[in-house]
Formats: C-alpha cells, structure tokens, sequence
C-alpha cells in the first residue's frame, strides 16, 4: 500500500535572545560592561538607554544640591567665596568705595542666587548634552575604524556609561556633606588642605578623579565594543580626546588669569 509522504512538522518560530531590563543594564555597567554594550550593538535602537540615565543624573543631583545647600558650614564657604572674589574685583579695577560698597551689597543679594540657578541648571546641561557629545566622539572614533554602528548607538552608550556619573553624584555630595568642604570630591584635591579654585595646581589635582577616569574607562569599552577593535585602541581614543580639550579649557583659562593680572597691573 503506497503512503502519502509525510508532511514536515512547522518548525517553530527562531526564539530571540532574552533580553535585559532598562534598570539591569545600567546595574551591570559597573560590573560587566562589556556585555551590556554588545547587547546594545545588536539590539534596536532605544532611545531610553540615554534618555533615562539623564533623568536619574538630573534627580539625583538635585536632591544632593539641596541636602548641600542645607548644611550651614557649606553655605558660610559660599558667601566666603563670594565675597574673596568681590573684593579681588574691587581690588583688580580699583573702584570707589561708594562703587565698591554697591558691589557688595549686589554680591550677597545675588551670590546666593546665582548658586542656586546654577545648581538647578548645571545638571541638566551635563545630563542631557553629555551622552551626545560623548556620542559624537564615539561615533567619529567608529569612522576610524570603520564601524558600521550609527550615531544613536554611540549615545545610547554614552548615556549609559552616564551611570557612573550618576555614582559620582552620589559619592561627591556625602563626601561635601561629611567632610563639610564645597571641594571635596574623590580626586588628589583631597590631599589639599585649603584648596583655591584659583590655583592652577588644585585645579590640575581636582582632576584627577577615580570617578571621571572610571567613567572614561566604561565609555572606552563602549567604544571598542561597537567599532570592533582592541580596548588599548579604543582607550587611547577616549583619554586622548579627553586629554586634549581638557588641557585646552585649562591652558584657556591660565591665559585669560594672566591676561586679567596683566590688565590690573597696568
């Protein structure tokens, strides 16, 4: 008796690799970043791997300019620090003391003010314009190598490598807060008593940073994630451009010092 050949079972659908929760992955950037870059390289593109690391940045760092603010010591240090640079004002274009008593006066009614708009203001730039500047060097560093990822996909890891910032935030308010110093941060800055923002050789120290280097690392593992190379290549990219409009901003500002000590002088 002849049988009917047999029909093939449906074979059934490919399964998809599982995929991570928002909130696991930017767990794992601080324990294995390398794996949750790879799984953002393959995957869609997701627009809440930055958009979300930048509201916690931006929430977080509210909440630690609040509890700052609140700590009588830090706000003394302000008003101190406004008035140092009041009076170097006065000093540098020798005004009237009917002028100089005006800037003052001006200086303690808005020096609060300006601290307080800048506290609201600051964490909103760094949070939602980091992870496309960052996003953006990444991207130019996957030209060079001839990645094939896109641009978004270099600031989903910016903006996911933001969660070290996000640590930072938190490490640098206790520290300000327990060591009862506006300064103080996890850098060699630590190591100086009196530090003055003025000087170039605090500012040098303060920037030295186990957390910003940490966060370089990260950003450099995205990268060599995505364009395919070595991490000594990518690395090498990442502190080199860092490196560079780092001591750029510096040099600028030991110029403009300069300039201003010659102003005054004449």
């Amino acid at each position: 008796m002849e049988q009917n050949p047999s029909v093939s079972d449906p074979q059934p659908p490919a399964m998809e690799p599982p995929t991570t929760s928002l909130m696991a992955r930017m767990a794992n950037v601080f324990a294995m970043p390398g794996e949750v870059f790879e799984a953002v390289k393959a995957s869609p593109p997701c627009a809440a791997n930055w958009l979300v690391p930048a509201l916690i940045l931006v929430l977080v760092s509210w909440v630690g300019g609040g509890v700052i603010l609140s700590q009588a010591t830090i706000r003394q240090q302000l008003n101190e620090i406004t008035s140092k640079a009041i009076e170097k004002q006065i000093e540098a274009t020798k005004m009237p003391k009917q002028q100089a008593d005006a800037a003052r006066e001006a200086g303690e009614k808005f020096g609060s003010i300006g601290t307080k708009v800048s506290m609201v203001t600051a964490p909103v730039m760094v949070a939602f314009l980091s992870p496309f500047w960052w996003g953006l060097i990444l991207w130019l560093g996957l030209k060079v190598w001839k990645g094939d990822s896109g641009f978004m996909k270099a600031v989903e890891v910016a903006g996911l490598a933001n969660t070290i910032g996000i640590l930072e935030a938190i490490v640098k308010t206790l520290l300000i807060v327990g060591f009862g110093n506006l300064f103080a941060s996890p850098s060699l800055a630590m190591l100086v008593k009196d530090f003055d923002p003025q000087n170039p050789v605090h500012s040098l120290l303060a920037l030295v940073n186990v957390m910003t280097f940490w966060l370089l690392t990260v950003r450099a593992i995205g990268l060599a994630k995505l364009a395919g190379v070595s991490f000594a290549k990518a690395a090498a990219w990442v502190f080199g451009i860092w490196a560079a409009y780092t001591g750029l901003f510096v040099g600028f500002g030991l110029a403009m010092r300069a300039m201003m000590r010659a102003i005054s002088g004449n």
